[in-house]
């Protein structure tokens, strides 16, 4: 195993830690500086799609771009962290991380984060900005020494896994949002502006020679105004309908644990509307240190992540989720009626009565009672997310307010204040609260080849009228 510089390792064994050849390691490659001011415009990169992804959660109505904006924000996140780590060890005090690299750079990232359709959106995010940085980190592992620059070549080889299952993803939903459905062609001179900001910075890690057009922006010349309005798509159907009681069925001692697995799974699901509500809070809480941004969106992750959990076990048993009716008043109200801590006072008080054996305990004893195995597996992973979540609020929430009495009073003065006005939406007219939930159970008793128990098809307890506390209209969990 001789190098090309004639130099022959022991035994033949791979050299420098099988970080590179000999040959390849002596390179100059990229000095300090140089390697600097790459790392800062990843950096600078990340944190905007994590921006992005997160500020389009909650009015963005499909789904499955909704459950993924809240994935692909959480991996954003984490990569901004660990540029942030790797600047911090290259003598950089003070980092300088929230200055802006590049004016284009800024202007290339509002006009996504301003794009009017989801097909602009995607097309923006899955076309350019995330295939452009993989190309900035690809090129950057190419041109560093492997050796003097190893934490950083590992810092983009982590980032470039997971850029890789982004684009794939991406490029799947562009082929069927924007070739399929509307056209490639409609948002071209939309795309070739995109490209003019990155000629215009030099490319996006600013290695190449900026192009010195001036680009006018499109639509970011109106500034982006984030929308707490939650959205669905056409299949989540009667969106203010609280005619089955979930929580009420699932403490019912009369009730089978089977029948309460489907209980659990439409819990799980209408947690889609913690997301929505958590990007609220992230977006518009300003100046915090980036691990607050980071763990926020973990969690943000985690409810989305839930809801999946939820989505499947509903296939799993052969039943059509879209035939329950999955609210979206929670996120709605918080969204539009409470301030960020407000919303943060109440996800933490909610979570706090998921803690005790009553809570989260129950329900995976629930699953584990059941026969299921895959609901035993749903809720002893929801359960240990739900720990996770009230460690978070421990370390954000709580020294904002005070003490943990504190923190908890104030929660409780803040779901109580909505739950006080909550005004009855059959009397609106938005509803009837009519009862979906034989319909569920009935799908279910098919694919299980059982007989339908006739007092789970007589469960008609509903929401409406009650002074719900945290199990009858908490969404988080």
């Amino acid at each position: 195993m001789s190098d090309a510089v004639g130099y022959r390792p022991y035994r033949d064994l791979p050299p420098l830690a099988g970080l590179a050849t000999f040959e390849e390691a002596s390179r100059p490659g990229l000095g300090i500086d140089a390697c600097v001011a790459r790392l800062k415009r990843y950096h600078y990169a990340f944190r905007r799609l994590h921006e992005i992804f997160t500020s389009r959660i909650t009015a963005e109505p499909i789904y499955e771009l909704k459950t993924a904006f809240a994935h692909h924000a959480y991996l954003c996140a984490e990569h901004v962290e660990a540029l942030r780590v790797r600047v911090g060890e290259m003598r950089e005090p003070p980092l300088g991380l929230e200055v802006v690299p590049d004016p284009n750079l800024e202007v290339f990232f509002d006009e996504i984060l301003a794009a009017p359709t989801t097909e602009e959106l995607v097309a923006g995010l899955y076309r350019w900005a995330l295939p452009k940085l993989d190309a900035a980190l690809a090129r950057h592992i190419a041109e560093t020494n492997p050796l003097t620059d190893a934490p950083s070549v590992r810092v983009c080889r982590f980032a470039r896994l997971e850029l890789a299952d982004m684009v794939a993803y991406g490029a799947k939903a562009t082929a069927r949002l924007v070739d399929r459905e509307r056209g490639a062609e409609a948002v071209e001179p939309w795309l070739n502006l995109l490209a003019d900001c990155l000629k215009a910075a030099g490319g996006l890690d600013g290695a190449d020679e900026p192009s010195g057009r001036t680009v006018e922006r499109m639509h970011s010349a109106r500034p982006f105004v984030y929308d707490p309005v939650p959205r669905r798509d056409e299949r989540f159907q009667d969106l203010y309908n609280q005619g089955f009681n979930a929580e009420a069925f699932l403490y019912h001692p009369e009730m089978p644990d089977r029948a309460k697995t489907l209980a659990m799974l439409f819990k799980r699901i209408r947690e889609v509307d913690v997301p929505e509500m958590m990007a609220s809070i992230i977006v518009e809480t300003k100046d915090k240190p980036w691990g607050y941004y980071r763990d926020m969106t973990r969690q943000l992750w985690d409810e989305a992540r839930h809801a999946m959990m939820g989505e499947v076990g509903f296939v799993a048993n052969g039943v059509d989720w879209t035939r329950a009716r999955i609210t979206h008043n929670w996120s709605l109200r918080l969204n539009t009626e409470c301030t960020p801590l407000e919303r943060h006072a109440v996800l933490y008080f909610i979570e706090q009565g998921l803690m005790p054996k009553t809570g989260k305990k129950y329900e995976w004893e629930v699953g584990v009672r059941s026969g299921d195995p895959l609901m035993a597996t749903i809720q002893d992973y929801d359960w240990a997310d739900e720990v996770l979540h009230a460690q978070i609020g421990r370390e954000w929430y709580i020294p904002q307010v005070g003490n943990w009495k504190e923190a908890l009073a104030y929660g409780d003065e803040c779901w109580s204040r909505i739950l006080s006005n909550w005004q009855s939406v059959k009397d609106q007219g938005l509803t009837e609260h009519a009862n979906w939930w034989p319909e569920i159970y009935l799908q279910a008793c098919k694919t299980w080849g059982i007989e339908p128990d006739p007092k789970v098809l007589a469960f008609s307890e509903t929401y409406e009228g009650q002074r719900a506390d945290l199990k009858t209209v908490g969404a988080s969990g």
